[in-house]
Order: C-alpha cells, then structure tokens, then sequence
C-alpha cells in the first residue's frame, strides 16, 4: 500500500510539531466516531436488499429504484466521512479527484456485494470479499483505473474506520452464548499459531515485518490483524498489501474445502463451527462456511470468530511492546520507551475497543438492536470498498515473485498449522470429551 504517497500532505503534516497529533490513525477513530454517532442520532440509510436468484429477481429487487436509493445514500454518507477525513489529512487542492474517484470504488465495491448476493454463489460459500479482490485485481491490470483514481484508493484507510464501526457490533453478551470455552480457544490458538508461523517465516528468511504481519493475519483473524499489525510496528504499506491479498486468495479454496470436511466426516455442529470460526480469516467467511454445514454450526463459528476479534485491541497493544523493546538500541531511558509505545499504538484500535465497549454496556438494548442493520451494511461497504482497493494495488506478478516464493510457502505453512491446531482444540473443548458441549 502507498498511503501516505496517495495523501502526500499527510505526511507533511505529521512532521509539524503543532499538528504532530492529527495521524492518520486518530483521523480514522474520528471519521468511525462520527459515523457510529450520526447513526445513532438518526441519520440511518435505508439498507439495500442485495439477494436475488433469477434474471428477474435481480431486476425487480437489487435494480429497483428504491433499492439503488438505499445504496447511493450510503455511499453519499461514506463520501462525506471519508471526504472529511480527506481534507482533515491535508488533501487540499486534490479533493475534487478524490470525490471523482469514490463513486467509481464504491461501484465496484457495490457491485461485489450483488455478484456475492446471487443464490448459487451464496450456497457455494463465496462472498463479497473474494468479489472485491477479483474485481480490482481485474479492473487494475487491465485498465488505467489505479493511475486516474489514485487519490481515492485508500485501502487501509477504509478498513480502518470500518473496524471501529465493526466495534459495534461485537457484543460481551454474545461472547457468553459460548461461554469460557471460546475463549480459551482462541487464546490458545492464536498464541500458538502466531508464534509458530512467526518462526517459520524467520526459518525461510522472511523479513520481521512481513513475518510479523503474516503471523498476526493467521492467527488472529485475518486482514483486521494484519492492519493492526501494520499499525504497532509501522510496517511498509506494501508488505501489509501483500499479506491482506495472501489472505484473501487462500481464504477461497479453505471456504470450499473445510466445510466439505465437516460434513463428509460428519462433525458435531459445535466442533464444526468452533473450526471454522477458528481458522478461515473474514467474518463474512466464516458466516458463508458455517451456514453451509448448519445453522447450529454457523453459531457456533461466529462467536469463537468474535472471541478472536475482540483479541486485536490485546495483540496490537503487546506486538507494539514487544516490536520496540526489540528494535530500541538503548535502555537507557525508559520514558522513551513508553513513548514510543504510545506514538506506535495503532490508535484505530482504542476506536474499535470504545464501540465494542459503548454498544455492550452503555446504550439500551433496543437501540442497539435498532441500529445493528445500518452499521453492519456500512461496516460491509467500507470492507468492500478496501478489498476493491487492495485488487487495484497488488500485482500478481509481485504476489507470486516476492521473496521467491518463501513468504507463500511460509504462509501455508502456518495456515496449515492452525488448521490442525484449531480442530484439535475444537475438538477437546467443544465435543463434549473434556467439558460439557455448548447449546447451540
């Protein structure tokens, strides 16, 4: 990724002493706080209806004029967050390209979601993401798309705020359905697999920072955790665009693949969505692949995907420790230390803990409820417009060249891992062997 060359004054701004505070980072906890309280004031976009099965079908439920009003009023909403945060990052004169450039995202991004809402490609288990991938990865190796819109591909930026509004939506009361022993899943897994697939990575002389973003991708749940990642050891923009295409080209034959494996071995529910849930790194996956074996599955797959989630704020908190204890050159002074660990912290994080937070304990119920919808459809489009801008950004040839292969191998190999890792927790924690299995 080449964020701060898509927004050159941004990085201007970060070296005035005066304006040292307006990073990127605290920008987009602004531009997810205004989002989430917009909402919550009312301002509420219709949801668009995205299923459909037949031609006529399409044309009389995604193509009707009240539908597509539904989706251009999110856009809108989103081209006036992310306009803002634009200007806010110092994007002056070049705001017209900006706004020119979002409709033209945001329709690939839209159109993604109707490809993923066709009948037969939901009961194949592939969704929006996979779309948005192909999609850009078409669009930017055969057209000028990336060079004429450049200042409105913004992959990291997009994702970033869609992770504060995903906050939203992660509920403590939901984690409990499952109880303790979600968690002790996830603790466990994402422990052992991110030191393992870090290990690897060093093995097959992959460097710290892409051995750092991987491990985190693997272990934790996916492109969320590399950002973060990204974020704690200020990583290079293009290795995070690498590994964010790694997981998303892998996540396809595992979606197929693993439920097939569940049902032709004939998992209990719980055991099948505890593997899942686990292992394959986007929510919309692990939704796809746990509805594919059953509902009771998909349950199951969801919350110990949710106990993962809620693991990012923790995993960024302790990489950004331990990346600059390990890079300082001096112990001297141990107030520098906690400074740079401050000046590191991805501060999109705090955004994402503070909605979790708000959403769980603070606001009523029933607006919660009422307002789920709405956050869910923005939080899907700003992941879908990031992935659009993540195709754009990647080249295949790089993808397949860089390192000679050994980032790839390095990659499936600690997939590979966490697969096996995942099922064997799975099966002692949600089978009933060890403890009582959960109620689905």
């Amino acid at each position: 990724m080449q964020q701060a060359a898509e927004l050159p004054n941004a990085a201007v701004i970060h070296d005035r002493p005066v304006r040292r505070w307006l990073s990127e980072d605290w920008v987009a906890v602004a531009a997810g706080t205004a989002l989430v309280v917009l909402v919550l004031a009312g301002v509420r976009p219709g949801v668009p209806a995205l299923a459909w099965g037949s031609g006529a079908d399409f044309t009389t439920r995604v193509l009707a004029i009240g539908n597509l009003a539904r989706a251009i009023q999110i856009g809108l909403l989103l081209l006036a967050i992310s306009g803002a945060a634009a200007v806010a990052l110092g994007i002056g004169s070049r705001l017209p390209k900006f706004i020119a450039g979002f409709p033209a995202i945001y329709v690939l991004a839209w159109l993604s979601q109707v490809l993923a809402g066709n009948a037969t490609m939901t009961t194949w288990g592939l969704e929006y993401v996979i779309f948005a991938l192909a999609i850009g990865l078409l669009v930017g190796h055969t057209t000028s798309f990336r060079a004429s819109f450049a200042e409105a591909v913004q992959a990291e930026f997009y994702i970033k705020i869609g992770l504060i509004v995903m906050g939203a939506g992660i509920l403590f009361s939901e984690l409990v359905q499952i109880g303790v022993v979600g968690i002790v899943q996830a603790i466990v897994v994402v422990l052992s697999v991110w030191f393992f697939s870090f290990w690897l990575a060093k093995r097959l002389n992959v460097d710290d920072e892409l051995a750092t973003m991987m491990a985190s991708a693997v272990s934790i749940c996916g492109v969320s955790a590399a950002i973060a990642a990204c974020g704690a050891i200020q990583g290079d923009r293009k290795k995070l665009s690498y590994v964010t295409s790694l997981v998303l080209i892998v996540a396809v034959p595992m979606l197929i693949v693993m439920p097939w494996i569940a049902k032709a071995t004939a998992m209990t529910p719980a055991v099948a969505g505890a593997w899942l849930g686990g292992t394959l790194d986007t929510s919309a996956a692990v939704v796809a692949a746990g509805e594919i074996v059953s509902p009771q599955a998909r349950n199951a797959a969801v919350v110990v995907k949710l106990s993962q989630n809620v693991l990012i704020g923790v995993a960024a908190f302790l990489l950004t420790v331990w990346w600059t204890m390990r890079n300082k050159t001096s112990r001297q002074d141990l107030n520098v230390g906690v400074g740079l660990i401050w000046e590191r912290f991805p501060k999109f994080v705090l955004g994402f803990l503070l909605a979790s937070l708000v959403f769980s304990f603070i606001l009523p119920s029933a607006l919660v409820a009422d307002t789920r919808g709405v956050f869910n459809a923005l939080r899907t489009n700003l992941f879908a417009l990031a992935f659009v801008c993540i195709g754009l950004e990647t080249s295949l040839g790089d993808l397949v060249g860089t390192g000679q292969g050994r980032p790839i191998a390095a990659f499936l190999g600690g997939q590979a891992f966490n697969v096996v890792v995942t099922l064997v927790m799975a099966y002692l924690l949600f089978s009933g062997l060890l403890l009582p299995a959960p109620q689905l």
